[in-house]
């Protein structure tokens, strides 16, 4: 991981164009004193919470979507007694290899490195919140290629979004990339408006998915920032 720059060197590059087509001036300086750092808490919500009963209809919707749209099922043999067979429906991810190799590759963005080094309590990038950057590549559309900075950073946001109660992480990394630029702000929001839109609303993610995201490639650094291993 890439060594945070002194207080007199403050990051600033150039994103490539979102998909917006707009080009933010990136600006984060690891540093710059950021906000209190919060508790860490448990990645997965409490199971009687009522995000759960919005995960459930969120997951319900998704389910009656991808059978309007007619996305093949697997079936696997769950039980064989005599001549009696039962069938168990399997899910099978859309995530191809291109989207893993596409996050592979912005892991090494020099900006992404140091925001991951900041965040050494995982409140906004913990291994399941970045496993759910993996599925909103996979559901956005986008060829591998075109997946750049801003992309990660804003379904970074968007997992967030979904999965924490608290409104303070995602303002950790709005500060930590454009501080207070409110102009730079607006257009994040408005390229995340349009990164949405292009995943069909679809943010709801399984913890089993993120589960599978991980263990393509078991090995990568970033699935051990585990929020339950942290000290306390």
């Amino acid at each position: 991981m890439a060594s945070v720059p002194s207080s007199s060197q403050a990051v600033r590059q150039r994103p490539q164009p979102g998909p917006s087509g707009h080009q933010p001036d990136v600006m984060l300086d690891a540093q710059r004193p950021g906000p209190p750092a919060a508790q860490a808490h448990s990645s997965p919500p409490p199971e009687g919470s009522g995000r759960r009963t919005q995960r459930e209809r969120s997951a319900a919707l998704q389910e009656s979507e991808e059978a309007a749209t007619g996305e093949e099922d697997a079936w696997d043999l769950d039980m064989l007694c005599g001549l009696k067979m039962r069938l168990k429906r399997r899910r099978v991810s859309p995530v191809l290899p291109e989207h893993h190799e596409a996050f592979k590759r912005l892991l090494g963005d020099l900006v992404v490195k140091i925001f991951l080094a900041w965040d050494k309590n995982l409140r906004v990038s913990d291994k399941y919140l970045l496993a759910m950057v993996i599925v909103y590549f996979s559901r956005a559309g986008l060829p591998s290629g075109q997946y750049q900075r801003i992309h990660f950073f804003i379904a970074l946001y968007l997992a967030n979004d979904m999965e924490e109660d608290d409104e303070g992480p995602k303002q950790d990394i709005l500060w930590l990339l454009y501080g207070n630029d409110r102009s730079q702000r607006l257009l994040f929001h408005q390229q995340r408006v349009q990164f949405a839109q292009s995943m069909g609303w679809k943010a709801w993610v399984s913890r089993e998915e993120c589960e599978e995201i991980q263990a393509f490639d078991p090995e990568l650094p970033v699935w051990k920032r585990d929020r339950s291993l942290l000290a306390v």
